[in-house]
């Protein structure tokens, strides 16, 4: 009996330090690494190093997190010169569309891609003689819908096509207040390959066509807002 009793003792131990290793990995894995830029060209848009189009999966479906994807469903840039697509042909399941044109005039585009939509848009940012950056409001609720599109309380992953929008909305949050350390530029949808892709680009009945509906999309009416003047 006393056997049996040392035995079940023993078995127990092990169950639990087994358990308790599980447990361990298993937080291992949720823990986020800091933001890290990578490295050449795609650090120069400010993709980060680690978490990226190919390590996303691992990352979806947080509550501690929201999932942005920065591209307009149909953008007037032609980024088929620079092999993407100026249609928003897919996505990353669990991400929700909010166009960066609408938030923010785009500078800088590659010359041969020509120009973005140029249309109103909730800041206005400029760069002054000595290169500094700075961000204007042009409705009284601009920073109001960033708020509620990028909770401040949440990790925030942003995605686009290439990498682009995605820092170029980085740089506006952070200029506005919020923490660097919990937004990350995931990197851009042309170069996902993984196991949640969403295909909005579809052939059917002898043509392409591209179903919008699947899309989680934030539109904004700029009709109802108020400008600064």
């Amino acid at each position: 009996m006393k056997k049996l009793n040392k035995l079940f003792i023993v078995l127990l131990a092990v169950i639990l330090l087994v358990g308790c290793g599980k447990k361990t990995e298993e937080v291992k894995e949720d823990v986020l690494p800091k933001p890290e830029i990578s490295e050449g060209q795609r650090g120069e848009l400010g993709i980060d190093k680690n978490v990226n189009e190919t390590t996303i999966d691992k990352y979806l479906g947080r509550d501690d997190a929201v999932y942005r994807d920065m591209r307009m469903l149909v953008d007037p840039a032609k980024y088929e010169s620079i092999e993407g697509d100026s249609y928003l042909s897919g996505f990353v399941k669990g991400f929700e569309v909010v166009p960066l044109p609408y938030l923010v005039n785009v500078v800088g585009l590659p010359e041969v891609v020509g120009e973005t939509y140029k249309g109103k848009t909730l800041f206005t940012q400029s760069t002054d003689k000595e290169g500094n950056t700075t961000y204007k409001a042009n409705y009284k609720e601009s920073l109001d819908i960033l708020e509620y599109l990028f909770p401040k309380d949440k990790i925030i992953f942003l995605m686009c096509g290439g990498g682009g929008y995605a820092g170029m909305t980085k740089s506006l949050l952070v200029s506005q207040g919020w923490n660097a350390d919990k937004i990350y530029n995931v990197g851009g949808y042309w170069y996902y390959d993984g196991a949640n892709k969403v295909e909005v680009k579809t052939e059917k009945y002898g043509e392409v066509s591209y179903d919008f509906w699947k899309i989680p999309y934030h539109n904004i009416d700029f009709k109802t807002l108020h400008e600064v003047k």
